[in-house]
């Protein structure tokens, strides 16, 4: 680096001094110090950069405070902000996953504007179980004998192991050892737990056999783990839930299923391929099922967990429960969502992933043409979306696209308010109509149009 070059760099103001600047402007009256500070890092370090590789001469401390302040303005106060999905996927993880139902968020918002029921028996004035506000309808829904809600199902399925398996070895099939989001692994839970993995079978091809010459003294579950994130095609062999279960109950060992994406409905009507429902699992006899509440079920983020009333209880009792239980706002809203269920047509109008996994291909082109009709230029595309979220891997759902040829639109989509999450294909932003609400389509024509 040239001695001018340093020199420019250190005639920069430091993170303090450009904090003590910007610190009075009204427009950042309520910001968090930490924050404040993390603004002027960016800008400091962003000038830093333009100093270094265009040999620039620095600006001034004003105006390196108005970028500061312009861009806390742009960020908006909060960090965590509503984006538009227009990627197509919907169940987009690093996009919060699930969005939630009119009547989940009505439900959320009156339970965290007052105090509630959360632990109190209204009809004893006893204390409660925070679970009952939801046992009852996973019960129905699900037709299993119990149920009990945790964070994530993560931690449910930690929970599960702990409870019955702790020190004792579980049997899983070598091709259901996956790997979910963070590179968090079957495996790796299952030593958390305390149980002993006992691999059986090939990675392709698993028989009832294999479980059954691996079953010892030292046996306490027989693991079953639904491959919702990819699939194994070709020579292939799994064994059924039901089949566990006849082997696992006639040697006096409990079956339990991770099905991961649980979902409530058939979605085989609308084209998508077969899955195993929540409640197809619980009746073949299994005694635990856990699955996410953030996924297919269209709820907040959860982990749940039905079945027998036996194996609910140990897990209800254990002491890692209360370190993964669910909050009263999570509660809130997968009590509302459920709440749907009871009228499955209901369900698939109001809550926004059915919706939007069911939508007719019409209504998607529509919004499509929409945008483009508003812009005045770009190109209709038809192509495919996604379901995410480790959900129906491989399924294509058809979807109709606004294209543009200009790939720097992505970065200023994502800068506008609210930020626009597009596609990006070869040097074309695509933007797809599916997981864009009809009420967006004008806030996303207008962001076009500046």
């Amino acid at each position: 680096m040239s001695a001018d070059r340093a020199a420019a760099l250190r005639s920069l103001p430091s993170v303090d001094q450009l904090v003590r600047r910007v610190a009075a402007d009204p427009a950042l009256a309520g910001l968090s110090r930490a924050r404040l500070t993390a603004a002027v890092r960016e800008a400091l370090d962003a000038e830093r950069r333009r100093v270094r590789e265009q040999s620039a001469t620095p600006a001034d401390p004003d105006a390196l405070a108005a970028r500061v302040v312009e861009g806390v303005r742009r960020a908006g106060r909060f960090s965590l902000r509503p984006v538009i999905n227009a990627t197509g996927v919907v169940l987009h993880t690093n996009l919060g996953r699930a969005l939630l139902s009119d009547l989940a968020r009505e439900r959320v918002a009156a339970v965290a504007a007052a105090y509630s029921n959360l632990e109190m028996d209204l009809a004893s004035k006893e204390r409660g179980s925070r679970y009952s506000h939801v046992e009852a309808l996973l019960r129905r829904l699900t037709g299993a004998e119990d149920a009990l809600v945790v964070n994530n199902n993560a931690a449910a399925v930690l929970l599960a192991l702990e409870t019955l398996a702790h020190g004792k070895e579980v049997i899983v099939s070598r091709g259901e050892l996956i790997e979910i989001g963070g590179e968090f692994r079957i495996p790796d839970i299952m030593l958390r737990s305390g149980a002993v993995l006992r691999e059986v079978g090939a990675t392709n091809r698993t028989h009832l056999r294999d479980y059954a010459d691996a079953i010892g003294p030292g046996t306490a579950l027989l693991l079953k783990v639904h491959t919702s994130n990819y699939r194994v095609i070709g020579f292939t062999a799994e064994v059924s839930s039901r089949e566990l279960v006849e082997l696992g109950h006639a040697r006096g060992i409990a079956v339990m299923e991770d099905l991961g994406s649980g979902s409530l409905v058939d979605l085989r009507p609308w084209g998508f391929p077969y899955e195993p429902t929540v409640p197809e699992v619980v009746a073949s006899g299994v005694d635990l099922v856990s699955f996410s509440g953030d996924k297919l079920l269209g709820g907040p983020q959860a982990g749940i967990l039905v079945g027998s009333e036996a194996a609910i209880a140990a897990c209800r009792a254990d002491p890692i429960a209360r370190t993964v239980r669910a909050d009263k706002l999570t509660l809130a809203a997968l009590e509302a969502t459920l709440a749907l269920y009871r009228e499955p047509e209901r369900a698939r109008r109001e809550i926004p992933v059915l919706r939007m996994l069911t939508e007719d291909l019409e209504g998607v082109k529509r919004r499509a043409e929409a945008l483009l009709q508003g812009v005045g230029k770009g190109e209709l595309v038809e192509g495919d979306a996604e379901v995410g979220g480790g959900s129906f891997p491989g399924a294509k759902l058809r979807t109709w696209l606004a294209g543009f040829p200009d790939e720097s639109l992505a970065v200023k989509l994502r800068n506008n308010d609210p930020p626009i999450i597009a596609r990006v294909a070869g040097s074309r932003v695509l933007l797809d109509a599916r997981t864009i609400f009809p009420e967006q389509v004008e806030t996303v024509v207008s962001a076009l149009r500046e």
